[in-house]
C-alpha cells in the first residue's frame, strides 16, 4: 500500500511534476536518504541496551555501562542531526515545489477569460491557491521525510529481531501483517470520510467569506441571527463529519496496542522460555520488546501518514484539474477582408453566457466613427455590461462578429486590443497601494504630468492635492478610504493614463454628482477619442453623437436624441421619468 501511495505521488501528471520538482532532484534524495540514516541509527539502540544488561549489569561491568551509555548519547546526537538535515531538505524542496505550483496557478488563472472564470468560479480559485496548496506541501514535506522511513523500521525491527533468535521473530513475522491490516482498514474506511471533511471545510469557509464581505448588508437589514444559524448549520455539519472520521481513527490506537500487547505477552512468555531452556540472554528479550514498540509506532505513523498523502494527492489532483483548463480565448491573427470606415461595428451580434438557455444578447448590429461619442441605455439586466464587455473582447460572440478599425476584433493579439481599449469597468477596483501606483496599473512608464492631466480631466485632481503625501498617499483595499465618486474619478483616471483609442466608461458617473458629471463630460470631449459611455442617466448620454437603446437584449433604438425622441418610445419613457417637466412642456 506504502508503494501504491509512493507511486501515485509521483505518477500523477508525471510530466508537470517533473517540471516543478526538477530544481529540487538533490534535495528530493537526500531528505529521505538522512531519513534513512537516522533511521538505522535507531535500529542499533535496542542492542545497545541489550549490551548494557547483558555485559554490563550481569557483570557488574561499570564502565561498560558508562561506555555503551556514551554511545546511545552518540547516536542520539547523531540521529538528530541526521534529523534535522533531513527536515531542511524536505523542507527546502516541499516550499519550493510548492511556490512553483502555485506561481504556475496563478500565472494560469491570469490567461483564464471571464467565460473561464464564470464556469469555475472565484471562491474555488482561491481555495486551490491557498488551501490546497498548503495541503500539497505538507503532504510532500511528510513524504520526503517519513515514507521511506517507517517501513524501513518495520521491516527493519523484524530483520535485527531475527539476529536475536528466531523463534521469538516468528511472532513479529505473524503480528505485523496482522497490524498493518487493521491500520489499514481504519485508513480505507477514513479516507472517504476525509473527503466528505474536506467538502463541508469548502462550504463553511465559503458561508464565512460571504458573510465577511457582506456585513454591511448583514447589519443594515438586522439578518445576523439568520446568517448566524446558517452559519451554525455549516459549522455543526462539518463538527459532525469530523466526529465520525475522528471516531475511526480513535480506533487506531487501542486495536494496535491490544495487538502489540497481546504479542508482548506472547514474546516475553516465549522470551522466558528461551532463556530458561535455551539460554537466550536476558538483554535480549529487551531488545526483542524495544523492537515491537518501535513496530507500532511507526505503524501508527504510516497510518496518519498515508492518509495525509491521500489528502495532499485529492488536492493535487484538484488543483491539476484547474491547470488542464485550456483557456477558451484563443488571439490568431487572421486575414479579414471586410472593409469600412467605421472605428467600431456590430455585426448581427448575438451573444449567450456560459450555461445559460437564453441569449443575452441578440442580433445586434450598429457602427460609430472614429472621434463619436457612443451613449448606451435601457432597463437594468437589458446586456448593456454584455455589450461593452465584447467590445475589449472580454467575451466572444456567439454568432456574428465585433469590427474594430476594420478588423474582426478575433485577429487582434490581446497586447493590440489591450492598446486600443481603455476601460473603466462597472465596479470599481482599487488596489492596497500608493494613488500613484495605482494610476500605474494602466501604464508602467507613464511619466507624472500625465497623471496629473489625467487627474485633472478626471475631476480628481484636488481629491489627491487634499491627500497627505498626493501621489503617495496609500489607499486602503478596495479603497475604502475613499468616498464612491472619489473612487470612480480615480478609476477614470487610471484609464486615462494609458495611450488608447476608444475609452469604455461602464456606468462610472454613477457616484457623481450632476455638477461634476457634467465637468468631466466637457473635459473628455477635448480627448477627441471615441468613447463609449453606459448610464443610467439620460443626462450621461443625453449629448452623445450616436445613442444605442437596448430592451431585454434587443437594439430596440439607434440615433441622436433628438431622433430617438421621435422614433423610440422607451428612450422617450426613460428621459421623461428624469425629465418629467419637460414632458409637461410638450403637452403644453
Amino acid at each position: 500500500m506504502t508503494i501504491i501511495i509512493s507511486l501515485r505521488l509521483i505518477i500523477v501528471n508525471m510530466n508537470r511534476f517533473k517540471l516543478l520538482i526538477k530544481d529540487y532532484k538533490k534535495e528530493s534524495i537526500l531528505a529521505p536518504l538522512f531519513k534513512l540514516l537516522e533511521s538505522l541509527f535507531d535500529l542499533f539502540v535496542p542492542l545497545v541496551i541489550a549490551g548494557i544488561i547483558n555485559k554490563g549489569i550481569n557483570n557488574n561491568d561499570f564502565n561498560y555501562v558508562l561506555k555503551m551509555f556514551g554511545l546511545l548519547i552518540l547516536l542520539a546526537i547523531i540521529g538528530l542531526a541526521c534529523s534535522i538535515v533531513a527536515q531542511y531538505f524536505a523542507a527546502k524542496a516541499s516550499v519550493g515545489f510548492t511556490t512553483k505550483l502555485r506561481a504556475m496557478l496563478f500565472e494560469h488563472i491570469q490567461g483564464f477569460s471571464y467565460q473561464n472564470l464564470d464556469e469555475i468560479g472565484q471562491d474555488t480559485l482561491i481555495t486551490r491557491l491557498t488551501s490546497d496548496t498548503n495541503q500539497i506541501q505538507n503532504g510532500l514535506n511528510l513524504a520526503l521525510r517519513l515514507l521511506l522511513r517507517s517501513p524501513f523500521i518495520v521491516f527493519g525491527a523484524m530483520m535485527m529481531a531475527f539476529t536475536i533468535n528466531v523463534k521469538c521473530a516468528l511472532i513479529f513475522a505473524v503480528v505485523i501483517p496482522l497490524l498493518c491490516l487493521v491500520v489499514f482498514l481504519i485508513m480505507i474506511k477514513s479516507i472517504p470520510l476525509f473527503k466528505e471533511v474536506q467538502v463541508a471545510l469548502d462550504g463553511l469557509l465559503s458561508k464565512t467569506r460571504e458573510n465577511l464581505s457582506g456585513i454591511r448588508v448583514i447589519r443594515a437589514f438586522r439578518i445576523e441571527d439568520k446568517e448566524f444559524n446558517e452559519f451554525k448549520e455549516k459549522n455543526d455539519l462539518l463538527t459532525r463529519r469530523n466526529q465520525r472520521v475522528g471516531f475511526l481513527s480513535a480506533l487506531t490506537n487501542p486495536l494496535t496496542y491490544i495487538l502489540i500487547n497481546m504479542a508482548t505477552v506472547v514474546l516475553i512468555y516465549t522470551g522466558t522460555i528461551e532463556v530458561r531452556m535455551y539460554g537466550l540472554a536476558q538483554g535480549d528479550v529487551v531488545a526483542l520488546y524495544n523492537y515491537m514498540a518501535q513496530i507500532v509506532v511507526e505503524l501508527v505513523k504510516m497510518a496518519n501518514l498515508i492518509i495525509t498523502i491521500d489528502k495532499s494527492l485529492a488536492c493535487f489532483s484538484r488543483v491539476e484539474k484547474v491547470l488542464d483548463i485550456k483557456p477558451d480565448m484563443r488571439y490568431e491573427v487572421n486575414d479579414y477582408s471586410k472593409v469600412n470606415n467605421n472605428v467600431l461595428s456590430f455585426d448581427h451580434v448575438t451573444f449567450t453566457y456560459p450555461n445559460s438557455k437564453e441569449a443575452c444578447l441578440e442580433d445586434i448590429s450598429f457602427s460609430i466613427d472614429k472621434g463619436e461619442t457612443l451613449g448606451i441605455i435601457g432597463p437594468t439586466g437589458c446586456g448593456k455590461t454584455s455589450l461593452v464587455n465584447l467590445i475589449y473582447r472580454a467575451y466572444d460572440p456567439s454568432a456574428g462578429a465585433v469590427y474594430l478599425d476594420d478588423r474582426d476584433l478575433k485577429s487582434y493579439s490581446k497586447e493590440e486590443i489591450v492598446s486600443k481599449v481603455s476601460v473603466v469597468p462597472q465596479k470599481t477596483a482599487l488596489f492596497k497601494e500608493s494613488i500613484k501606483d495605482n494610476l500605474r496599473m494602466a501604464d508602467p512608464n507613464v511619466s507624472e504630468e500625465k497623471m496629473w492631466k489625467a487627474l485633472d480631466i478626471a475631476q480628481a485632481k484636488d481629491i489627491v492635492l487634499n491627500k497627505e503625501g498626493q501621489l503617495d498617499h496609500m489607499i486602503e483595499q478596495g479603497g475604502k478610504n475613499l468616498s464612491g465618486g472619489q473612487r470612480q474619478r480615480l478609476s477614470i483616471a487610471r484609464a486615462l493614463c494609458k495611450d488608447f483609442d476608444i475609452l469604455i466608461l461602464d456606468d462610472s458617473f454613477s457616484a457623481l454628482d450632476y455638477q461634476t458629471e457634467a465637468k468631466l463630460r466637457m473635459a473628455l470631449k477635448t480627448l477627441n477619442k471615441t468613447i463609449v459611455n453606459v448610464s443610467q442617466r439620460a443626462s450621461s448620454i443625453k449629448n452623445a453623437d450616436k445613442i444605442l437603446v437596448l430592451d431585454d437584449g434587443k437594439l430596440v433604438g439607434f440615433g441622436s436624441h433628438n431622433e430617438l425622441m421621435k422614433s423610440c418610445e422607451l428612450y422617450k419613457e426613460i428621459y421623461y421619468s428624469q425629465y418629467p417637466f419637460e414632458k409637461e412642456a410638450s403637452h403644453e
